[in-house]
């Protein structure tokens, strides 16, 4: 767990998509990051399978003040907010679906 982002909150005004009304699982890629591929296909997965659960991907390279913010320094990151927006996990790499869920669980 990354310290520089747990506690931070974000919003849809910020994330340019509404959030979920239980959680949002946020993540960030790059156009040629084969891992962000299947990484979209879980995160949408779990999202379609949990009521309130929202997906949202972000192109890391369009939104360059937000993951220097963020300290996003690989892709894919992915955040999973509460439904208040606050960062409550934060990951890289590609995520397995148990993982997904079990981090859900401290959002929800």
């Amino acid at each position: 767990m990354d310290r520089r982002t747990r506690g931070q909150r974000l919003d849809a005004d910020r994330l340019g998509a509404r959030l979920g009304e239980r959680a949002t699982l946020v993540q960030f890629s790059s156009a040629f990051c084969q891992p962000c591929r299947a990484t979209r296909r879980t995160l949408s997965d779990v999202a379609g399978m949990v009521h309130g659960v929202a997906h949202i991907e972000i192109d890391a390279e369009a939104r360059l003040a937000l993951v220097r913010e963020l300290g996003i320094t690989r892709t894919p990151t992915v955040l999973v907010l509460d439904a208040e927006g606050e960062v409550v996990r934060r990951a890289s790499g590609q995520p397995r679906t148990a993982d997904v869920v079990a981090a859900l669980g401290q959002a929800i």
